[in-house]
């Protein structure tokens, strides 16, 4: 977890993700068409992506991407972010990390 953990602190929000997963592709356009500039991972482009994968699954996420960190936290995955959004509680998740202003 040291790896996915170092990767994430300090930055309001972390998207690990694969180039080829339609769902990554639709959380980052979401996430970024509130503002939110999110670093993104894309583990198979990574030299340490299969370490980082392992890891993701480490902490409970299954599928392993796309794993979507707000304020340090993991928030989930595709299904979690999307429930978020249609209760309009996701944008209040990225005001608090400071990933957006109003």
């Amino acid at each position: 977890m040291a790896m996915v953990t170092s990767l994430v602190n300090e930055r309001p929000v972390v998207i690990f993700s694969k180039s080829s997963c339609c769902m990554c592709y639709t959380i980052k356009t979401l996430i970024s068409n509130f503002g939110a500039n999110p670093t993104i991972y894309e583990l198979d482009e990574h030299p340490e992506g299969k370490q980082l994968e392992k890891e993701l699954r480490g902490l409970g996420c299954k599928p392993s991407v796309p794993a979507v960190f707000i304020g340090e936290q993991l928030i989930g995955g595709a299904n979690e972010i999307m429930s978020l959004h249609l209760k309009g509680q996701l944008v209040q998740l990225l005001l608090k990390a400071n990933a957006i202003w109003v």
